[in-house]
């Protein structure tokens, strides 16, 4: 990579631009293997979502370019994509998601409680950042309203673990959860969980096992495509009203986080143990709140830090 010159318009990046570049992919990637956690709402908390859906809206379009047979079409296109932002993102958020499936199973499994108020935590912060995004006006609160509580309703649902899944079912699988990935406050983990299919696409991961990951990639890459280009649109088109509905997904998201009475929901490959991640309750004892609640401040500290220390140099 030392010697590639980059394509026209776009000049190269330092070593430290590429490698913080690495560690928001690493971050994204870390989020979307947790069910209840969107790498978009990482990507929006980093800063980097609006550039993102913009080089995926390219490849989408190079994408399109070969599919209706014109290749010399299809290469221009691939030369608008912004790969020196694009290539260390994916190889970090690719890397994180092949290294840490089993160690964050595992983490869900074993203290699901404090996982749940961690990541609760950190939604909660992209919910104060991305609200200061918009112009706020009645109409655009009643959207977020109705979005959140439909979302928070709908997430109640979990359907039973599939073990054994079909080629087509991984190809829809991986097109329902990319454009998840993408889109804040929905995770594509949880939606792998409420179609059974998470405990098998983490058992691809973390099993390697190529043919299938290679099925859940193209039914993937199809997905992003497709919604990438018609988010992108909207976003700009109605930049205002689809932040205002992206926050509603992300409050109605919380459901999932809640850390009592089970936590992260999460299917273990290793037990018969289900854990419903959409139940609600309260800890039995006053020191079960200890944890999750320590957790969940800590993060909303650290990304609201974060945040204001990225204005204040802008």
């Amino acid at each position: 990579m030392a010697d590639t010159v980059p394509h026209r318009g776009q000049a190269r990046p330092g070593t430290r631009t590429l490698l913080a570049q690495l560690g928001r992919g690493a971050c994204m990637g870390a989020a979307d293997v947790v069910p209840g956690v969107s790498g978009g709402t990482l990507a929006l908390l980093l800063g980097v979502y609006d550039r993102l859906l913009a080089a995926i809206r390219s490849g989408s379009r190079a994408l399109g370019r070969f599919i209706r047979g014109d290749p010399r079409g299809g290469l221009r296109r691939l030369g608008e994509v912004d790969w020196w932002f694009l290539v260390p993102l994916l190889v970090g958020l690719l890397a994180t998601v092949v290294l840490l499936a089993d160690l964050i199973e595992g983490a869900l499994i074993d203290h699901p409680e404090p996982m749940a108020g961690l990541f609760l935590g950190l939604v909660v912060a992209s919910v104060l950042v991305t609200r200061r995004e918009v112009a706020w006006t009645k109409r655009r609160l009643g959207g977020a309203a109705l979005v959140s509580i439909v979302v928070f309703a709908g997430l109640g649902y979990q359907g039973a673990p599939i073990t054994d899944p079909s080629a087509l079912m991984l190809l829809a699988s991986g097109a329902v959860a990319v454009c998840a990935m993408v889109l804040p406050g929905i995770s594509g983990s949880f939606l792998l969980l409420i179609l059974g299919m998470y405990s098998a696409v983490i058992g691809v991961v973390d099993e390697r096992l190529l043919l299938d990951a290679a099925v859940f990639g193209a039914g993937a890459i199809v997905g992003l495509a497709f919604f990438s280009s018609l988010l992108a649109g909207l976003l700009e088109r109605r930049h205002d009203d689809v932040l205002a509905l992206m926050v509603g997904l992300m409050v109605g998201s919380l459901r999932v986080l809640w850390p009592w009475p089970h936590g992260v929901g999460v299917v273990s490959r290793h037990a018969e143990e289900a854990v419903d991640g959409a139940g609600l309750g309260w800890p039995d004892a006053i020191g079960g709140l200890v944890a999750p609640t320590a957790l969940a401040m800590a993060a909303v500290v650290l990304v609201l830090g974060v945040d204001r220390l990225a204005r204040s140099r802008s």
